[in-house]
């Protein structure tokens, strides 16, 4: 484990804290308001309910426009390949509003029905092959190949261009420590969404590429820097934090034979199990940057300084959560952050639930009977976003 300066210093990327932060967020809640981290640049870290929602909402003294990276090298911005930054999420009012509201008709409930018998197609597919095979493993063989061709078909781009974007997007939130690859990937995949772009000028379609170099804002067609920068977003965010949350889910299930026989016999519970996996393994945290000298929490803060919203942190609050700790497949109440929250709260939440409750039932449809095959080999990416890496299953 990395030898941290303190007992409340931190590292995202360290073996041991991805394989089980809650510990040490519990301590962190308990000995200090915000922990602090000396890792990567330095950054501070709520983790209390209340204090991410005041931080996450407070657009003003924590801003998004310096990256919204873990990390405080290397964001998204820094390099200038993205020189509008990552819009809608990576910018702050008024820009943030106006790039907000381009996504906001693909990612309506109405537009996610519509996307939901190729998601439950293409989850047949998948299912199938691994059944055929009697065995396979539930995060590399399906959980991981669900939203990049979910992602792909939206924006028209070719399946067989699937794989190219997992390693594009691993490199860019999973190992974001290596500056230098997480600088080339970035710039292949804008060179790749500039061919993309240059291809729905010339070729308009009904997909959402085609819909950002069609539309105008105010009478003017939107910038390229603005549509390559939501394109790379689309992508980037819709793709690892999805996987992650269905990889969890498979997980859990296959970890935890009473839920997996209790979801199966009651699948009218699987809403509610869907929001329990969303807050015992909530994916992301996000960063932001003081734009001033600051005291949050009684921390004091420097102008410049990371500042991480830690929504899973804050879904294990106590204060918020009954049994924060323990995973309870038919929790009543259960206002998560997992989505974030304030003007920033992830205008994909719809497509994501849409993606997680189509893979389970068509999972549990084909293999309602499975189990962990080797609890060793389960890993886990941490960093930007947490989720199960390799999941090998027996049925």
């Amino acid at each position: 484990m990395t030898d941290l300066a303190g007992r409340n210093d931190f590292d995202l990327f360290d073996e041991d804290y991805v394989a089980d932060p809650a510990p040490r967020w519990a301590q962190f809640r308990d000995e200090c308001p915000v922990a602090h981290s000396t890792e990567y640049g330095g950054a501070w870290m709520p983790v209390r309910y209340d204090d991410v929602v005041a931080a996450a909402r407070d657009v003003e003294t924590f801003s998004s426009a310096q990256g919204v990276s873990v990390l405080k090298v290397a964001n998204v911005g820094d390099s200038g390949i993205l020189s509008a930054g990552a819009p809608p999420i990576g910018v702050d009012p008024p820009m943030h509003g106006w790039t907000r509201r381009l996504m906001l008709a693909a990612m309506s409930p109405k537009s996610v029905l519509s996307y939901e018998p190729g998601t439950r197609a293409l989850c047949r597919r998948l299912v199938g092959e691994i059944k055929a095979k009697g065995h396979g493993d539930a995060a590399v063989d399906y959980a991981q190949q669900l939203p990049v061709r979910v992602i792909g078909a939206l924006m028209g781009i070719p399946e067989e261009d699937s794989d190219r974007f997992v390693d594009w997007v691993r490199a860019i939130l999973e190992f974001a420590y290596d500056v230098e690859g997480r600088s080339k990937a970035l710039a292949e995949l804008i060179e790749y969404m500039e061919g993309q772009v240059a291809d729905r000028r010339e070729n308009p379609g009904d997909d959402i590429l085609s819909h950002l170099v069609t539309v105008e804002v105010d009478g003017e067609p939107v910038p390229q820097p603005v549509i390559l920068g939501e394109a790379a977003l689309l992508l980037v965010a819709g793709v690892d934090t999805t996987w992650s949350a269905i990889g969890s889910s498979l997980y859990h299930l296959a970890s935890h034979e009473t839920d997996r026989r209790r979801l199966v016999a009651e699948p009218e519970l699987l809403d509610s199990f869907i929001e329990e996996v969303l807050r015992f393994y909530s994916p992301v945290t996000m960063g932001r940057t003081a734009v001033t000298d600051t005291e949050f929490a009684g921390c004091p803060m420097s102008e410049g300084d990371r500042v991480l919203m830690n929504f899973p942190g804050a879904n294990r609050d106590p204060d918020h959560f009954e049994d924060s700790d323990t995973f309870i497949i038919d929790r009543a109440r259960n206002r998560h952050l997992a989505f974030g929250v304030g003007i920033h709260r992830c205008a994909g939440s719809n497509l994501a639930r849409m993606e997680m409750r189509v893979a389970l039932e068509e999972w549990l449809a084909a293999i309602p009977e499975f189990e962990v095959a080797d609890p060793a080999a389960v890993t886990w990416a941490g960093g930007q976003v947490r989720g199960p890496r390799r999941v090998p299953v027996t049925f």
